[in-house]
């Protein structure tokens, strides 16, 4: 919340990390998730109704906001790791557990999260707790041809080394340049651009 309440009427217009996307179909997106993990959660999640992305409107804080609301308490109900998510975006042929669900949301949120940061010119630093739970998702993500198919969440990850930081292995582990910059910034250069830009 502490990054979406920074964000402005005319801001919803810039361009994204998700090439595909201005910032304000990124916060329809998140506002969306939110609610759908949030049905999920309190097993509603065949409910394609739930998922459904619209507009954030001129309130996008208190959409989100709410959306986020929503999320966090629903996932406080769950009382046992293996609690059956129903996640149609992934698949209506089977549930997942509900500590892999989480995890799905969790890292879709460390990285979305930067995604606005960078958007937005702000500064992003999660808890390294956090990171380093995020860490193993990210790079349990499949990886390989599909992430080129059309629509695809994450480009094909990129070459990290020992130097980088914990947020910057993540970010490559699924296929964002840590160095992205909107093309709008007054220092940006082609980075704005790269090809790795994930389509999201």
């Amino acid at each position: 919340m502490t990054l979406v309440r920074r964000v402005t009427p005319d801001a919803l217009s810039r361009p994204t990390p998700c090439s595909a996307w201005s910032l304000s179909d990124l916060l329809a997106h998140m506002t969306a998730q939110h609610r759908g993990f949030a049905a999920a959660a309190l097993g509603q999640g065949q409910d394609l109704a739930h998922w459904a992305v619209h507009p954030v409107g001129e309130d996008v804080v208190a959409h989100y906001g709410d959306a986020a609301e929503k999320v966090i308490a629903a996932f406080a109900t769950v009382d046992t790791p293996d609690r059956a998510f129903t996640l149609p975006e992934f698949t209506a042929a089977k549930t997942f557990p509900a500590a892999r669900a989480v995890g799905f949301h969790l890292i879709d949120y460390v990285v979305h999260s930067w995604d606005v940061a960078r958007t937005l010119d702000l500064a992003y630093e999660p808890s390294p707790d956090l990171l380093q739970a995020a860490l193993p998702i990210a790079r349990a993500v499949p990886d390989g041809d599909s992430r080129l198919a059309p629509g695809s969440a994450f480009r094909p990850g990129l070459a990290t080394d020992d130097h980088m930081g914990t947020l910057e292995k993540i970010l490559a582990a699924l296929g964002r340049s840590p160095d992205w910059r909107s093309p709008l910034s007054s220092g940006a250069d082609d980075a704005g651009t790269a090809p790795h830009d994930p389509t999201c």
